[in-house]
């Protein structure tokens, strides 16, 4: 479904990826783990078209994307939920969700998808009227999930779902999003909390100072000593 060869990128004369590729089947999850400054956010980024790759080729179910704008990447099929949520928190939780379906056919299916949405997060359905601001963290990161199903995607990037969250309220986060995958969709996440992340998805990327050190099945990159000592704390 999703293909990254040899993408290079970065901000002004700093380069934050070298020559990645990666790749995503339809119905997989997917995680890039690694540390602090490896360049993961800027790899979400890049897909989503917030910033241009410098080389390579990101082909989405056949068709190059590269250089498209980001409003042109969502009418293809893919919703990136970014680090820190980015929700609007002046709006309500149910003037978020409408954010999230502004294009055409998206609007169109906004009561289908909305009670899609409140049925997977019923902590939404209970606060539509509420400002989105003045949400728990938790549920804030729900509302960011939320806005981004409702695109209705085929592909949703998920940077650092986890960040900032109370340990109990992680586990929760990571049951909601094994409960997204298990309705069909096609998951790409970025994750700091490398023990759980490898517990929910097929395959994994390890990225260190923009390149790919590592790759294969979860199980087997969390029972590699090297993996184990320095990310699942081990």
């Amino acid at each position: 479904m999703l293909e990254l060869k040899n993408i290079t990128a970065g901000y002004g004369h700093f380069t934050a990826l070298w020559d990645v590729q990666l790749r995503v089947a339809r119905g997989e999850a997917v995680a890039v783990v690694g540390p602090n400054g490896a360049g993961k956010t800027t790899l979400m980024r890049v897909i989503s078209g917030l910033i241009p790759s410098r080389a390579g080729e990101l082909v989405f179910e056949g068709e190059s994307l590269a250089g498209r704008p980001a409003h042109d990447i969502v009418a293809h099929g893919i919703a990136h939920v970014p680090e820190g949520r980015r929700i609007f928190p002046a709006l309500t939780v149910g003037d978020n969700l409408r954010m999230g379906a502004f294009l055409p056919a998206a609007r169109q299916a906004f009561p289908e998808s909305s009670a899609r949405v409140y049925d997977l997060f019923p902590a939404l359905a209970e606060r539509q009227r509420q400002r989105a601001g003045s949400l728990s963290g938790g549920e804030q990161q729900m509302l960011a999930i939320g806005r981004a199903l409702m695109s209705r995607p085929k592909l949703i990037l998920l940077d650092e779902p986890s960040m900032g969250l109370a340990p109990v309220m992680v586990l929760r986060l990571f049951d909601l999003i094994r409960r997204i995958r298990e309705e069909g969709y096609t998951i790409l996440v970025v994750e700091q909390n490398v023990r759980q992340v490898l517990k929910l998805v097929d395959r994994a990327y390890l990225l260190e100072v923009g390149r790919i050190k590592m790759e294969g099945r979860a199980h087997e990159l969390a029972e590699q000593d090297f993996v184990r000592k320095a990310y699942v704390g081990l």
